[in-house]
């Protein structure tokens, strides 16, 4: 069953961390806070990187599937996500959240460390799906500049909002979804 209509995440920036409120498609909401891990909004570089990657079995198409943030982590925990403490092959349930995540954790790391370019981005992430015993997405070669002229803009915005404001995003109609 796909989805009739876009999903709205609105991301709101605090102090020590930020909130997310999402209405899915079916009318249907969730809302939650995460620390941050560093200036940028950690769900923000997923949403980036698996709209483009069309995932729909990343973070964000669970989400929009119904899933609850909570059972998303539950989901990876279980399907053994890949650590240093448990370097093994994932279940296939969630390689794509592996995938997402390795990719998502070398956009972070450019945006720290002020950029980088394409090959230095799959220098890192090539390695890090190996260690995690998951595949490459499909695509992603040619697909990092549109994902990093998206993440930019984004980037940009959020630098520029102050405390207590908030950002919206729309995750796309996904025909043919799993849910």
């Amino acid at each position: 069953m796909g989805y009739t209509a876009p999903m709205r995440i609105t991301i709101t920036k605090g102090a020590t961390g930020d909130r997310i409120a999402v209405t899915r498609p079916d009318g249907s909401r969730a809302a939650f806070g995460f620390p941050r891990k560093g200036p940028y909004p950690h769900d923000a570089f997923h949403f980036f990187v698996e709209r483009e990657l069309a995932m729909r079995a990343g973070f964000w198409g669970l989400m929009a599937g119904g899933m609850a943030p909570e059972a998303v982590q539950e989901l990876a925990a279980a399907g053994g996500h890949a650590s240093a403490k448990r370097a093994s092959a994932p279940d296939p349930a969630i390689v794509e959240l592996v995938q997402a995540e390795r990719l998502v954790e070398c956009f972070e790391a450019a945006s720290w460390s002020g950029g980088a370019d394409d090959a230095a981005i799959m220098a890192m992430a090539e390695p890090a799906w190996a260690a995690s015993h998951v595949p490459p997405p499909a695509g992603v070669p040619e697909r990092l500049g549109r994902v990093r002229a998206a993440l930019d803009a984004f980037l940009e915005e959020w630098r520029a909002l102050p405390e207590g404001g908030a950002l919206e995003l729309e995750w796309p109609e996904m025909a043919g979804d799993h849910r």
